[in-house]
């Protein structure tokens, strides 16, 4: 019984460990900053430093101090966002990817108390 409990808690830690990498955050020094790890064509969330509304964006390239992109897939509409004002970027299919693993997780987490309340 203890094998099973053990092999739920690590499938369970290895869901959380693959979902952490959902965000990339930013510090207040830009020069230590990578964008290197943005892709062309994917859809980003841009999280703001002074707190406004997340901004949503089809990443293109950057220019300088300034993240390029449009407002979506479909909306042409030019974004440019200023480095300097960026706190997070959230990868939107990573975001997916927390979701099911938190949803899993949680009925990890249920079966290994339901299972340890049974044993006992």
């Amino acid at each position: 019984m203890k094998a099973s409990v053990l092999l739920k808690s690590s499938l369970l830690t290895s869901l959380f460990i693959i979902s952490s990498c959902a965000t990339t955050k930013y510090s207040e020094d830009i020069s230590k900053n990578n964008y290197s790890n943005l892709q062309a064509g994917k859809v980003y969330v841009v999280t703001m430093k002074d707190g406004s509304t997340k901004q949503k964006m089809l990443f293109r390239n950057i220019d300088g101090d300034n993240l390029i992109g449009t407002a979506g897939k479909k909306d042409s509409t030019e974004v440019i966002i200023p480095k300097s004002n960026v706190a997070a970027v959230k990868d939107r299919s990573k975001a997916r990817v927390t979701a099911g693993a938190t949803v899993i997780g949680a009925a990890g987490v249920a079966a290994i108390v339901i299972s340890a309340l049974r044993a006992d």
